[in-house]
């Protein structure tokens, strides 16, 4: 009996945690884009790292080097390819470039990376202005990362960001430091 009132209680106590404390919102982009643009459109141009967040820090391992990227995102040489060009700062002053291939998915935009067919991108819109989110998903990691047109959003769009993190079970945040000035991109 005193289990059964106890259960009841905590059932109770679950609904009402989930009334008063809802994740953020954010969902997955689709195809017909933003501001009446289609995708890929409004998602070309600059873009800085700024968070990530997983379940494990080992999951976000490979930025602890990182003060700062840039990310520059085109259309590819060919149909349904996305050209991403990253300049990496580390922290101890280092300039990185990488560059990727993503392939589109036909009417979706979920995106798959040249190279990597066990990595998986979904993209994100969130309420943060001029934010992106990313789900990356691979062999033995998931993580979610976090994106602005500004080197420097807002406050309240990384409260937000870890927030959501926290509701999808990420315990590790990871935020770049974004001191030391960006790396010059090469212009094609």
């Amino acid at each position: 009996m005193f289990h059964q009132i106890w259960a009841a209680l905590l059932y109770l106590y679950g609904i009402l945690l989930n009334s008063i404390y809802q994740c953020p919102e954010y969902s997955q982009l689709t195809t017909e884009g933003v501001d009446g643009k289609e995708f890929p459109a409004p998602h070309l141009g600059r873009w800085y790292f700024i968070a990530g967040a997983a379940p494990t820090k080992e999951e976000l391992a490979t930025f602890d080097p990182v003060d700062n990227i840039v990310f520059n995102m085109a259309v590819g040489s060919e149909p349904m390819q996305l050209q991403l060009e990253a300049t990496i700062r580390t922290k101890n002053g280092s300039c990185v470039p990488r560059e990727w291939i993503y392939h589109l998915t036909e009417g979706s935009t979920d995106l798959r990376t040249e190279g990597r067919p066990d990595m998986k991108t979904k993209l994100f819109s969130i309420s943060c202005p001029g934010g992106i989110m990313l789900k990356e998903t691979g062999q033995g990691y998931q993580r979610f990362l976090l994106y602005n047109r500004l080197p420097h959003p807002p406050e309240k769009c990384l409260g937000e960001f870890q927030s959501l993190a926290s509701c999808l079970d990420c315990k590790a945040f990871l935020l770049t430091p974004r001191k030391q000035e960006a790396c010059k991109q090469s212009s094609n």
